[in-house]
C-alpha cells in the first residue's frame, strides 16, 4: 500500500469524531492540563494558511501532554458576535445569525480537515442564548458589586447599603465617581428609593455615565481604541470622531494595582507584560486643585483638578491646558474667544486619541480667555485648550511647567507664553530642562534650596495645609466603555424605571435578541434595537412584550445598546469547563478541577484588550466567590505571523500595457497585485487567466521575457486585499494535513513572523513518504520485524526522543521537524525495520503528524488510538559511546581507521590491531620497534 494521505486522513478524522477520542473528563485520577487557543471569530473568508499556526502548536502540545499521562482539556468554539456579520446584514438584509452559522460551518470543516484534537463536545458560541445568558448574569453581578479599597476586593452592593444606613459614606474607601458628596446615615435613611439608586450608581462596578467615546457615524456605533487605525475605523475605513454619550462603563480602573502586581505571577513574555504595564500606567505624585477666577457654577466656585508627578515644580506653572473635551471648556470660555474655541473643539473631535498621542510634532491650541488662580502666589494663570491633553487620561487638565516639561516648553514657545526658571543653575534656552532627580530647586519660596525628594514631600504637605492638594497614585488605565450601538451583540439584561436601570432576575435570563427589520440605527438616532417592535419588559409577567404596552407602571423600556465583543470572550475559558450546565456558568467541582488555562496561545494584538479584560473579570469573579484563581492564563505564547509572498505585475503609466519584471525598472510603471494562484513556482504569470480575472485587463497587452511574463515578488501580510492568500484546503488536498502541520512548524520559531513559500512544502511531504517507507518493503507491503535492533538504530531513536522532548517542552517545534528528518534518514541508511525502534517513533511523531501515526500504529497491531500510547522514555545508556574509531598510524602517519570497543585493555587493542590485514600489509613482514597506544585516542606503530 502506498502512502495515500487523503484516504488515511479522512479515515482517522472520522474515527476521532465517532469515538470522541479527545473528550476530556471532569473527573479523572490523572493530573489535568488545560490548553486553549484564542477565541476565533468565524469570518466569511474562512481560514488561510496563516491562521492555523497557533492551533497546530497548541495541538502538538495537547497531544504531547496526553501521551505523558495528563487529562487534557483542549476545547474550541467561536466568538460569534461582532461587527462584520452585522455589516453584512446591513448590506444584504440577511440575518447575522444566518451568515454566522454558515461561517462557523466553513471554519469547522477546515479545522477538522487539519486534524486538531479538539474536544468538540464542549463547543461554545458567544451568540447562542444559552451562552450569553451567563454573560448577562456576570454583568448583573458587576452591577450588584462595589470595590472596597480597604480590603482590595469587590463586595456585594447590599453590604455597602448596610454601611450607608449605619454610618453614611464618610468612612467608605471605595472606587467611585469623582462627584460623590458626603452624607450621613440619617441622610441616607431619609433618601427616597430613587435617590438611593442614584447614589449607588456612583459606586457600582458597572455604571451609567456620560463619557467621551469614539463615534463612527457610518457604522452607527461606538468603537474601542483598538478598532481604530490611523484615525478611521478598522472595518470600512470610515471617519471616527470623539463625542459624549451616556454609556455603560466597567470600573476596571479599580483593579489597576492588582492587574499590575498580578503580572509578576504569570509566565508571559516580558514584552507582553510591559505592554500591559504601560497601558495601566502607574505614576505617583499629587492631586492639585486650581480655582478658576471669577467663575461660579451652580453657586459654587469652579475648580480644575490636575494630577502631577512633580508637585515640587508648582512655582514654575505659567499656564494651564485643558483637553478640548473637558467639561469646563464650554463654561469658562469667554464670549471673545467662543468661536475660536468651538472651531478647535470640533476639529479635535475628528482625531482619535491614539492619533493625538502619537503626534508629537504638531503644536496647536486656543486660549479660552479664562484664568485660574495659582494656589500659593495667587497670580492669574491663563487657561488654554490643546489636543495634546486627553480628557480620559488623569483629569483632562495639566498644570504647564515649561521649564520642566518638553511638551509644555514647546507649547509656551509657540504661543509666546512665559517660561519661569525655578531650577538652580539651569539655563532655559532652546531645550526644556527635564527636572531630573537630585536637582536643587531655587527661587520658589518654601521650596528654596531643597533637593528633589524633599521638595516633593514639602510641596504635598503645603498643598494639604491650604486644602488644594494631596498625595495621590494615578493610573493611566481608564474605565472601559461597555456599550455598543449595534444589533449583533449580547443584549443588556436591563430595563428602565424613571430613567434608572433595573436588572432582570437570573431565573428570567437569557434576555434574547429581538427580531428587527433593519440593522441600522433608527431615523431618530437610536441604536438598531430601537427598530424592534417587541422590546419592552413586563415586570409582572417577567417577559418581553410589545413596545406599545409600555405604561411605566408594569411595562418598561429595555436597554437599546448591546455589549461589546469582549464581553463574551472575557470568561469563555471557564464555560468550557462545564458548557452544558443550565444552573451555573460552571459547577464548583469543574472550576476547582480545571482552575485556569495552563497554556494559552494567540496573537499579541490582544495585549491591552481581551487579555486585560479577561484578567479583570477573573479577579472580580474570584472576589465574589465564584472562582478560586486570580489569573485566567498561567502561560501565554504569542505565535508569529505567517506572511504571504505577493505577486506584482507592472502596468505602464497611462496605458493598458504590462511589462515583465526586468523591463519594469526602465519605465514609469504602476505595480498591481496579481492573484498568486495565477503564478507558478518559477514566477511566471498565466496571462490568459489574468486577462479573465478582471474585465479591465481583458484587452491588456503583455511584453514578455523570452515568451514568459515574470512577476515581481514581495513578502507582505497575508490578506485577501493583497491576493496572496493560500488556502489550507488546497494544501491538504495536494499534500495532506500532516504535511501542512509539519511544514508550518518547520517554517521557523513559533513566536517569529515568517514568509510562506509553497515551493518548500514538497520537502516535508517527501519526508513523510520516507517515514512511511520505513514500515514497508519495496513492494509497499507492511514489514516490521520483531527482531533486535542494531546499536546504531537504538542510538538514533533515543537521541531523537531526547531532542524532540526538549523541543516540545521549549516550544521549539521547528527544530523538532529537523530532528525527525535526520532520524528517518539515519534509520533508512541503517535499513532499520525493527519494532523496538519504529513503534516508539510512531508515538513520538504522533503529535506532529497524527494521521500517518494512527495508520502506522494500527498496522503495528494496536486496536486503540495512538493517542492512548505512553510517551517513549529516553534512556541515556543508548547514547553512551561503547566504541571508538581509532586512527591507526605508522611512524606518525595515519593509514587507516579501526573501530574498537572502549573497554578493551592496551594488550587487547595491540593484539587486535596487529592481527588486522591492513597492519600486515603496512609492515610487510617487518617487526615493529614498538607500539604506542593511548586508550580512546590513537594507535601509533613505530617501525
Amino acid at each position: 500500500m502506498r502512502y495515500n494521505f487523503n484516504q488515511i486522513e479522512k479515515k482517522w478524522q472520522e474515527y476521532w469524531a465517532k469515538n470522541q477520542t479527545f473528550k476530556a473528563e471532569n473527573n479523572s485520577d490523572k493530573p489535568k492540563y488545560y490548553v486553549l487557543d484564542m477565541f476565533p471569530y468565524p469570518s466569511g473568508a474562512g481560514l488561510h494558511v496563516g491562521h492555523p499556526l497557533g492551533y497546530i502548536a497548541s495541538d502538538i502540545y495537547a497531544r504531547f501532554k496526553r501521551h505523558k499521562g495528563f487529562n487534557v482539556l483542549h476545547p474550541q468554539g467561536y466568538d460569534s458576535f461582532g461587527l462584520p456579520a452585522e455589516q453584512y446584514a446591513i448590506q444584504t438584509g440577511q440575518h447575522p445569525a444566518v451568515t454566522t452559522e454558515a461561517n462557523i460551518n466553513r471554519y469547522r470543516e477546515q479545522l477538522d480537515q487539519i486534524g486538531f484534537s479538539f474536544d468538540w463536545s464542549r463547543e461554545v458560541r458567544t451568540s447562542e442564548p444559552d451562552y450569553y445568558k451567563w454573560t448577562q448574569w456576570i454583568f448583573i453581578q458587576l452591577f450588584e458589586s462595589w470595590y472596597d479599597h480597604n480590603s482590595e476586593r469587590a463586595r456585594p452592593i447590599s453590604e455597602l447599603e448596610e454601611i450607608f444606613a449605619a454610618e453614611g459614606n464618610s468612612g467608605v474607601n471605595a472606587a467611585c465617581d469623582d462627584d460623590v458628596e458626603q452624607f450621613s446615615s440619617s441622610q441616607w435613611n431619609s433618601f427616597s428609593s430613587e435617590e438611593k439608586q442614584k447614589q449607588l450608581l456612583k459606586y457600582r462596578l458597572t455604571y451609567l455615565a456620560e463619557s467621551e467615546v469614539n463615534w463612527c457615524h457610518q457604522l452607527g456605533t461606538v468603537l474601542a481604541n483598538d478598532e481604530i487605525v490611523n484615525g478611521v475605523s478598522e472595518r470600512g475605513g470610515y471617519p471616527v470622531i470623539r463625542k459624549k454619550m451616556t454609556q455603560w462603563s466597567m470600573r476596571i480602573s479599580a483593579y489597576s494595582e492588582r492587574l499590575l502586581q498580578g503580572l509578576n505571577t504569570i509566565d508571559w513574555t516580558e514584552s507582553l507584560k510591559e505592554s500591559q504595564r504601560n497601558w495601566i500606567g502607574k505614576s505617583v505624585g499629587a492631586s492639585v486643585r486650581f480655582k478658576v477666577k471669577g467663575i461660579r457654577i451652580n453657586d459654587k466656585d469652579a475648580w480644575i483638578p490636575v494630577f502631577t508627578t512633580r508637585p515640587d515644580t508648582i512655582y514654575g506653572v505659567t499656564f494651564m491646558t485643558l483637553a478640548p473635551e473637558h467639561e469646563l471648556v464650554e463654561k469658562i470660555t469667554t464670549a471673545e474667544h467662543k468661536d475660536e474655541v468651538e472651531a478647535y473643539v470640533e476639529a479635535t473631535a475628528k482625531r482619535s486619541e491614539r492619533e493625538r498621542m502619537a503626534d508629537v510634532k504638531t503644536i496647536s491650541g486656543v486660549f479660552t480667555g479664562a484664568y485660574a488662580e495659582h494656589p500659593f502666589t495667587k497670580e492669574p494663570v491663563p487657561i488654554w485648550i490643546g489636543d495634546y491633553v486627553l480628557a480620559g487620561y488623569g483629569t483632562g487638565a495639566v498644570m504647564a511647567v515649561p521649564c520642566g516639561d518638553q511638551r509644555d516648553y514647546e507649547f509656551a514657545k509657540h504661543f509666546d507664553l512665559p517660561i519661569r526658571n525655578i531650577f538652580q543653575d539651569v539655563d532655559i534656552s532652546e531645550e526644556a530642562y527635564s527636572g531630573k532627580e537630585g536637582t536643587v530647586i531655587a527661587n520658589s519660596d518654601f521650596l528654596d534650596g531643597l533637593e528633589y525628594k524633599a521638595a516633593l514631600q514639602k510641596a504635598i504637605l503645603e498643598l494639604e495645609k491650604i486644602g488644594q492638594g494631596k498625595g495621590k497614585t494615578n493610573y493611566r488605565l481608564r474605565d472601559a466603555v461597555f456599550s455598543r450601538q449595534r444589533y449583533w451583540g449580547e443584549p443588556f439584561p436591563v430595563y428602565y424605571v424613571n430613567g434608572l436601570p433595573q436588572m432582570i432576575e437570573k431565573e428570567h435570563l437569557p434576555l434574547r435578541l429581538p427580531e428587527v427589520e433593519k440593522y441600522l440605527p433608527t431615523e431618530t438616532g437610536e441604536p438598531p434595537l430601537g427598530n424592534a417592535t417587541d422590546w419592552a419588559w413586563d415586570k409582572e409577567k417577567n417577559e418581553v412584550v410589545e413596545n406599545s404596552k409600555i405604561d411605566h407602571k408594569t411595562v418598561y423600556p429595555l436597554e437599546l445598546n448591546t455589549m461589546p465583543g469582549w464581553a463574551g470572550s472575557s470568561w469563555y475559558l471557564f464555560r468550557y469547563m462545564d458548557p452544558h450546565n443550565e444552573e451555573q456558568f460552571a459547577s464548583e467541582k469543574a472550576l476547582q478541577y480545571w482552575e485556569n488555562v495552563d497554556l494559552y496561545i494567540g496573537g499579541s494584538e490582544h495585549a491591552t484588550g481581551h487579555l486585560l479584560y479577561s484578567r479583570f473579570w477573573t479577579k472580580f469573579l474570584t472576589d465574589r466567590g465564584f472562582l478560586t484563581v486570580e489569573e485566567p492564563f498561567k502561560k501565554l505564547i504569542n505565535q508569529g505571523m505567517i506572511l504571504g509572498t505577493s505577486a506584482f505585475v507592472y502596468r505602464l503609466e497611462g496605458e493598458n500595457k504590462f511589462v515583465s519584471k526586468k523591463m519594469s525598472e526602465a519605465h514609469n510603471v504602476q505595480a498591481i497585485h496579481a492573484d498568486v494562484s495565477m503564478v507558478n513556482a518559477s514566477d511566471e504569470l498565466d496571462i490568459e487567466a489574468f486577462k479573465k480575472w478582471r474585465p479591465e485587463f481583458a484587452d491588456a497587452e503583455f511584453i514578455t521575457e523570452n515568451g514568459q511574463y515574470i512577476v515581481g515578488r514581495e513578502v507582505e501580510k497575508m490578506s485577501k486585499s493583497k491576493y496572496n492568500v493560500v488556502n489550507p484546503d488546497d494544501i491538504c488536498e495536494d499534500y495532506g494535513a500532516d504535511t501542512l502541520r509539519m511544514y508550518e512548524m518547520f517554517l521557523g520559531p513559533l513566536e517569529q513572523a515568517k514568509p510562506w513559500n509553497t515551493a518548500g512544502i514538497t520537502g516535508v511531504h517527501n519526508f513523510l513518504k520516507k517515514l512511511w517507507n520505513l514500515y514497508h518493503d519495496h513492494d509497499n507491503n507492511f514489514e516490521v520485524s520483531d527482531g533486535k535492533a542494531s546499536v546504531d538504530s537504538l542510538k538514533t531513536l533515543h537521541k531523537t526522543i531526547k531532542k524532540v522532548t526538549e523541543d516540545i517542552e521549549n516550544f521549539s517545534f521547528n527544530t523538532s521537524v529537523s530532528t525527525f528528518m535526520i532520524c528517518v534518514n539515519e534509520l533508512s541508511v541503517q535499513k532499520c525495520n525493527f519494532r523496538e525502534v519504529l513503534e516508539p517513533l510512531v508515538v513520538l511523531i504522533a503529535p506532529y503528524a497524527p494521521h500517518i501515526a494512527e495508520e502506522l500504529w494500527q498496522k503495528l497491531g494496536h486496536d486503540s488510538s495512538v493517542t492512548t500510547a505512553a510517551y517513549p522514555v529516553y534512556e541515556e545508556k543508548y547514547l553512551i559511546e561503547s566504541t571508538k574509531e581509532y586512527p591507526i598510524s605508522f611512524n606518525g602517519k595515519m593509514r587507516f581507521t579501526l573501530e574498537l570497543r572502549l573497554d578493551m585493555s592496551k594488550e587487547e587493542i595491540e593484539k587486535t590491531v596487529m592481527a588486522h590485514e591492513k597492519t600486515q600489509q603496512q609492515l610487510n613482514g617487518r617487526e615493529p620497534k614498538k607500539v604506542i597506544i593511548v586508550p580512546g585516542k590513537i594507535v601509533n606503530i613505530v617501525g
